[in-house]
């Protein structure tokens, strides 16, 4: 691809982010410099390189800095973005970029719909909803995604064991990424070690448009002793694939919140999915044994 092509690329991929003016030429003299100097991954015909791409604990971009090196190893720990520099006033072309990826993702995330065949098909769970019958009513109405359709109780009555030890399911919550990022390696690996524990496991499920407070009711219609959600957190501007699990022990429509057991920060660069099933696993295998969960749980 010659430096021409590559420049209308850039300023279209620019034009669409509504990037435009100073800002728009400078991230595109930006690119060009560093596709043709070699410090950018090969350009595929048709994309430029993928700024999401860049591991941001490894970016450090203040010119002259003082104590830079102890500043960087520090960094190296967390995903934050700390030490990436300014143009004047205003954040370095690069960073900016990454930023608006980010949120980009975040708002997919929120907004788009966990793919109905991931869940049937590949997962092999059967879907039920809650009260909310979009993503504008399950935004603006928390209270409609804490209750189940009439439809849903009847399905979960007629294909749920009833009095399961522990009862599973799987909810989009605020981020459709983290079901399918997590999902294919967490639910195994949970299911797996409750197996090894040799503790009883009710009828896995999706919920569609669920909030945490749903199992409440799950809890009470199937007669779990443990309910465990796994389920989508808001999306932040370091990934939007975290997934958190939501434990506890019989569980009541109404309880406060405290008695919930939360292990949260599951994804690739977090708690990555397969071991956080097993942590899972051994917290329900703790509950069990002490009948407890939320801060009367001692772990």
């Amino acid at each position: 691809m010659d430096q021409k092509d590559l420049k209308a690329i850039i300023e279209q991929v620019l034009s669409e982010m509504h990037i435009t003016g100073d800002t728009a030429k400078a991230a595109t003299a930006a690119v060009q410099e560093a596709c043709t100097s070699g410090t950018c991954s090969q350009i595929e015909e048709g994309c430029i390189p993928d700024v999401t791409e860049v591991d941001i604990r490894t970016q450090y971009l203040v010119k002259n800095p003082e104590h830079g090196e102890e500043y960087a190893e520090l960094k190296a720990h967390a995903p934050c973005r700390l030490g990436i520099g300014k143009a004047g006033a205003r954040y370095k072309t690069m960073p900016q970029l990454q930023f608006r990826a980010a949120h980009s993702a975040a708002q997919d995330a929120v907004f788009n719909d966990v793919d109905h065949d991931l869940v049937e098909k590949d997962m092999g769970l059967f879907i039920v909803q809650t009260q909310c019958d979009s993503k504008d009513v399950y935004l603006t109405r928390p209270d409609l995604g804490r209750k189940l359709s009439p439809e849903a109780v009847q399905t979960l009555k007629e294909r749920c064991k009833k009095s399961p030890t522990v009862q599973i399911y799987v909810a989009d919550g605020l981020s459709s990424a983290a079901v399918a990022a997590n999902i294919p390696d967490l639910l195994p690996a949970l299911l797996q070690g409750l197996q090894s524990y040799k503790i009883d496991v009710g009828t896995p499920f999706f919920v569609k448009y669920g909030r945490v407070g749903v199992m409440d009711e799950i809890s009470e219609l199937l007669d779990a002793e443990v309910t465990c959600t796994l389920i989508g957190e808001r999306p932040g501007l370091i990934t939007a694939e975290s997934m958190s699990a939501y434990i506890a022990y019989r569980a009541t429509v109404g309880m406060p919140e405290a008695r919930r057991t939360v292990l949260s920060n599951i994804h690739r660069n977090g708690t990555i999915p397969s071991e956080a099933g097993a942590h899972i696993a051994e917290i329900i295998k703790i509950m069990l044994e002490k009948k407890a969960s939320g801060t009367d749980l001692k772990l």
